[in-house]
């Protein structure tokens, strides 16, 4: 890799490829979901998801470019944690409040990635895939937004177990003293 053409393809055909991945990982998402308005907000983003990569796939067409064929392995990597996370049996409610999590993260990568890229294609004067790469931005934007406000609704309905209160109140006593 040579030139800033060839990072940005780069870049493009990662986070293409990081939006296929989701477009299973969200139906996934909204299937293990048990709150009714969690799994409407990943059905809508599923939706916005599919879109996005197709605005992509418009961008490949606009430089007469093909995709790389390329694996997003931060995309990947989040979708792995999750396969790891469900071996451990969750509880419902914990299963919601760790969602909203990864798509939090999901999201904020995802948005790292398309402020990086507009900003490549306005410095290469890509002007029209810049705007198309900013209408992602924009969706991706109002997704971690909505999430963020999942994060203040959606806890889990037991923060501690009796052991663990005992040992937080122990702990919170060790602290003031040490303080005092």
């Amino acid at each position: 890799m040579k030139t800033g053409h060839e990072l940005f393809v780069h870049g493009m055909s990662d986070i293409l490829d990081a939006e296929r991945q989701l477009v299973n990982a969200l139906a996934e998402l909204e299937n293990d979901s048990t709150n009714p308005q969690l799994k409407k907000a990943f059905a809508s983003h599923r939706n916005e998801t599919e879109g996005q990569a197709e605005r992509l796939e418009k961008c490949f067409q606009l430089l007469g470019e093909e995709a790389e064929e390329s694996e997003c392995a931060g995309i990947k990597g989040i979708i792995e944690e999750k396969k790891n996370f469900m071996e451990e049996d969750p509880a419902e409610d914990i299963l919601d409040v760790f969602h909203v999590g990864a798509a939090i993260k999901t999201e904020t990568y995802e948005i790292c990635e398309y402020e990086s890229l507009i900003d490549m294609a306005r410095e290469m004067k890509h002007t029209k895939i810049a705007q198309l790469l900013n209408q992602n931005l924009k969706e991706e934007k109002a997704a971690l937004k909505k999430m963020e406000g999942f994060e203040k609704k959606i806890k889990p309905n037991q923060m501690m177990d009796a052991a663990q209160e005992a040992r937080a109140r122990e702990s919170s006593r060790s602290k003031r003293k040490r303080a005092a």
